[in-house]
């Protein structure tokens, strides 16, 4: 398969093992430690592990440079795909490298107001255009490339990029990618959900994304 999976990584060693094994074997996997203070890099069997400065755009554009294939899955450490992933990234690949796919965004809860979140992070992606980092991004080099690669930016990595693919070019892929809901039980469903917007919209008003990071916690 010629793809390699980037997995930004910061004291992921609980999770990590699960995302690692909901991907199969025959992929090349770049986990990229961001300076862990835990097991992260014990945690990664089976997958190339490097360091980088502390960032997901940062550790997911080393990644880019040390993976070696020509398609791309940009993966966050805590999130999973579930079976049948490879036969539609199969299927996405074969139609050519002109358009990047992303997945089902689905958090690991049995909460309605994970149901809820998971109805608009669906509207958002295929209105609006913006699929999260937490849902997967898979794209080939040549049109990274052409869109001006991964920015090393310390958040909103993610909308940056998706931006400049632009919704024309984003597709939306028939897997799941069930993401850790630890966070919004944590800091509460709205409240994590009106803090990830306000993040939003600062980015879209010029608010460097290095600010926006001491808010994003």
């Amino acid at each position: 398969m010629d793809l390699s999976v980037i997995i930004p990584a910061l004291n992921a060693a609980v999770r990590l093992p699960a995302t690692l094994a909901s991907l199969g074997e025959a992929l090349e996997i770049v986990v990229v430690d961001g300076g862990s203070t835990d097991g992260t890099r014990d945690a990664a069997q089976g997958a190339k592990v490097i360091a980088a400065p502390r960032g997901r755009g940062s550790q997911i554009a080393a990644g880019i440079a040390a993976a070696t294939r020509p398609w791309l899955l940009l993966l966050h450490a805590d999130t999973r795909l579930t079976p049948g992933w490879r036969a539609v990234a199969m299927a996405h690949m074969d139609a050519g490298p002109e358009r990047a796919g992303y997945f089902r965004f689905r958090l690991d809860s049995i909460d309605p107001r994970a149901r809820r979140l998971e109805r608009l992070v669906a509207w958002r992606s295929r209105v609006v255009g913006l699929p999260y980092g937490d849902q997967g991004l898979l794209i080939h080099r040549d049109l990274l490339r052409a869109v001006g690669g991964m920015r090393p930016l310390p958040l909103m990595e993610d909308v940056d990029l998706v931006r400049r693919i632009g919704r024309r070019r984003l597709v939306a892929l028939d897997a799941d990618a069930v993401t850790s809901a630890v966070r919004w039980e944590r800091d509460g469903y709205l409240r994590r959900s009106a803090r990830n917007l306000l993040c939003l919209s600062l980015w879209f008003a010029g608010v460097p994304p290095r600010s926006i990071a001491r808010l994003y916690g």
